[in-house]
């Protein structure tokens, strides 16, 4: 039996992905209370088992040093562990400041602090094993790698024997074009007499015993996003059907899950932003060549969603922007997960752009619970 500790939890897209796999949640936490509320509804709503230690409405910086709620969760961990349960932490820290599209201000900007937060409270902790996610900016771009990599060292020398790879969403089957960055590790003595002396040695789990990619993966990252069926523009058509081209992936489109989540009839569906202007009736069925105003085309799948800084999705074929039920579905919920209806839509539609799709906290679940089975 394995627990998990969720930290910058968000309304709980990456959670709901373990609880599905068969992880039981011990505890959560979220900085910002309304997002901790929509954890709190859905939940509610969907019949799931509320935390065993409960929710945390603070800063994850109670959890280290001497902060406030560092000896609760201190004894929290010891108690699971007692009881033989393997203990986790699971968390993507704020990513603006790794984004290439954001502020890039990196582990020196508020939000790029909080990866080290969280680093230093796995390392203060020592949960049996933990996940970390984020853009792929804080993977790619030279000055953040350098911070990722020091991170990556400090955890191996806490104890941890670490995995991490690049993914794309997309490949888990959600519709949407979404880079992302994770890591797994832990503790060596849980894996340390299955492992060859390189990879000992290397602090590093062989592909051969954590496999990212399989079984869990639907789709080959370029036989997903670089199909040459997929359409590229189309005249904006009000309320206008059309057919879906030959060749094309359907479960990995815009309309398929427009369609799976019946997102007309959801009980966000009428949560969108009203138009102010007429203008973006002349942006065409999948033009998301602009930094804002793209419209989104029935038949392919998303850029990735993310709904601030400006950036604004538009409906491919109704004259609007995207209903929250209509993000939510991009984002692979399953239909019967809904947001409150006191949230505000500019909450509704940041915790929906912050969240790790469904289906791909799901596959990356999946395969750490084999892991965890294959070792014990």
């Amino acid at each position: 039996m394995a627990s998990i500790f969720s930290f910058f939890t968000g309304s709980g897209f990456l959670d709901l992905g373990f609880e599905k796999a068969g992880f039981h949640t011990a505890a959560v936490n979220e900085f910002h209370g309304p997002f901790l509320d929509a954890y709190k509804h859905s939940r509610k709503v969907m019949s799931l088992d509320e935390p065993k230690f409960g929710h945390y409405h603070c800063s994850i910086e109670e959890f280290i040093d001497q902060g406030e709620h560092v000896e609760e969760l201190k004894t929290q961990v010891a108690q699971l562990q007692s009881e033989r349960e393997m203990v986790g932490f699971i968390g993507g820290p704020p990513c603006p400041d790794f984004s290439v599209g954001g502020k890039n201000k990196g582990h020196e900007g508020e939000n790029g602090r909080l990866s080290r937060t969280y680093v230093d409270a796995i390392i203060q902790h020592k949960p049996d094993f933990f996940l970390f996610e984020n853009v792929k900016g804080l993977w790619r771009t030279k000055r953040h790698r350098e911070f990722y990599e020091q991170l990556k060292s400090d955890l191996r020398d806490a104890g941890y024997v670490l995995t991490d790879h690049l993914v794309n969403c997309i490949q888990y089957g959600a519709p949407q074009d979404r880079d992302r960055i994770l890591m797994f590790g832990i503790k060596n003595e849980h894996v340390a007499s299955q492992l060859d002396a390189q990879s000992l040695e290397a602090k590093c789990i062989p592909v051969e015993l954590f496999n990212w990619e399989k079984p869990h993966m639907k789709f080959d990252r370029d036989e997903a996003l670089k199909a040459p069926a997929w359409p590229t523009t189309a005249p904006f058509n009000e309320s206008v059907e059309s057919p879906m081209p030959e060749g094309v992936i359907r479960s990995l489109t815009i309309e398929h899950w427009f369609e799976e989540n019946d997102v007309l009839n959801h009980p966000n569906a009428d949560a969108f932003f009203k138009p102010k202007s007429d203008k973006f009736k002349l942006v065409e069925e999948g033009d998301t060549s602009k930094k804002s105003f793209k419209r989104l085309h029935r038949w392919r799948y998303s850029p990735t969603a993310a709904y601030g800084n400006n950036e604004v999705h538009l409906h491919p074929y109704e004259a609007r922007r995207l209903s929250a039920a209509e993000a939510l579905a991009i984002q692979s919920l399953p239909k019967e997960f809904e947001l409150p209806a006191t949230m505000t839509l500019s909450d509704k539609f940041k915790t929906i752009g912050n969240g790790v799709p469904y289906v791909a906290a799901l596959g990356v679940a999946n395969t750490i619970q084999d892991f965890l089975h294959r070792i014990r």
